[in-house]
């Protein structure tokens, strides 16, 4: 019996070459929502309630496939709290990019505080100032958010989202390119 099996370099090149269009996709994603950052905010909450409802159903299903040990009500009341927050969002899609917007700003106030509090205990290591200049920053962000809420709801979630992917797709691109020179070497 012969096994054919196709080399790894030539493995790797395919690979390289999607990771090299998706990271292409993400950078105009990204430049497309920091451009139509209103757009790409409804978008995100659109995908934001469809998560939410596959999740309560997800937790529906959990619930009755676990219901001999007891948490059945607790897993169909949360997977109803799902499915409710996730149809609120799709109904009303403007009023929960404004709901998110603000949710953003809280996540934001609170990973900064805890990001200070890491950085103060690993204060001592090197590159820890980093960590106290992150919590700086997201402060600030936060702050910037909540202080301009509501009327800020149309380009927040855009314009962070749009520059995360810019940013993602741009470091994904750089990696890629760099394996496949990488590759290229590989006889």
């Amino acid at each position: 019996m012969s096994v054919t099996s196709t080399p790894i370099p030539v493995i790797v090149r395919k690979s390289l070459g999607w990771s090299i269009a998706l990271s292409v996709l993400m950078i105009l994603a990204g430049i497309l929502a920091i451009v139509i950052p209103p757009a790409a905010g409804i978008a995100i909450t659109v995908l934001f309630g469809w998560l939410l409802i596959f999740s309560g159903v997800a937790h529906w299903v959990f619930g009755w496939q676990t219901r001999s040990t007891g948490g059945l009500i607790f897993e169909l009341l949360l997977g109803i709290v799902y499915v409710a927050a996730g149809t609120y969002l799709l109904w009303n899609p403007i009023t929960g990019m404004v709901t998110l917007t603000l949710a953003l700003a809280i996540y934001l106030f609170a990973e900064s505080i805890l990001e200070f509090i890491l950085a103060v205990r690993l204060r001592p290591m090197a590159g820890s100032g980093w960590l106290f200049v992150d919590s700086i920053v997201t402060l600030v962000l936060a702050i910037i958010i909540y202080r301009t809420w509501p009327a800020n709801a149309a380009w927040v979630l855009g314009i962070l989202v749009g520059f995360s992917m810019l940013f993602s797709g741009f470091s994904r691109l750089m990696l890629s390119l760099a394996a496949r020179r990488l590759v290229s070497d590989i006889p």
